[in-house]
């Protein structure tokens, strides 16, 4: 069996499903944006305080977004049952999962990256300010987004797991977030930041290889 073409079968049905499901799709950019718009108007005018603050706020925009996403990525295949015969068929499941996860991300992170020149404006950033901020989002982001799949497979049975996702998920996010505003941080004072951006690199990696797995394991444990 062709695991790429099943890989990618899973990945196109992931896609047409987040479009014909649009609210699922435009909620977390809406809040994104949300997020972005406000907060520049509760702190005020200060061009040198939005330009020091913006890129740990387009963070944790970010962060909140792809909790939003990720909370309902399996909620609708457990209840109809599409998830329990993946369990049950002969394609490994992990590499379902992972697929959806993947399928998922991307639908999230493309339009993130579309609407992020508005931060430019926003919080009064510089071209290589934002470039790395793009950056950190699209490799430690995908961590993130793992993070969170491992958290929506755990209370996948739940009716009411999202807070307890939170919780279990977000202790998890804090080394994302500190090598990923340490390299910001580096860029703003024209220091050299490859460095952290290869640790998100082998953290992205690291995740890649044992969430397909966590997540299974926790899904079959939901199914019973």
């Amino acid at each position: 069996m062709n695991w790429w073409h099943v890989f990618f079968t899973v990945m196109k049905k992931e896609w047409l499903l987040s479009f014909r499901q649009k609210s699922d799709l435009i909620n977390p950019l809406a809040f994104f944006l949300l997020v972005l718009t406000l907060f520049p108007i509760a702190v005020g005018p200060f061009p040198k305080l939005l330009q020091q603050i913006g890129p740990g706020v387009i963070w944790v925009a970010a962060v909140l977004a792809t909790l939003l996403a990720a909370e309902r990525m399996f909620k609708q295949s457990f209840h109809d049952g599409s998830l329990e015969q993946q369990a049950l068929s002969s394609v490994p499941f992990s590499l379902t999962l992972i697929a959806k996860v993947v399928a998922n991300w991307f639908v999230l992170l493309v339009p993130l990256i579309l609407i992020s020149p508005v931060t430019l404006m926003f919080f009064h950033l510089n071209f290589e300010i934002w470039f790395v901020t793009i950056l950190t989002l699209i490799i430690g982001g995908l961590t993130i987004f793992l993070f969170s799949a491992v958290g929506a497979a755990l209370t996948v049975s739940l009716h009411r797991g999202s807070v307890l996702m939170a919780l279990l998920v977000i202790p998890l996010y804090i080394p994302v977030l500190i090598f990923a505003t340490g390299a910001i941080n580096a860029a703003s004072l024209g220091f050299a930041y490859h460095g952290q951006l290869a640790i998100l690199g082998a953290m992205m990696i690291v995740s890649l290889l044992a969430a397909p797995f966590a997540m299974s394991t926790a899904i079959r444990v939901g199914l019973g």
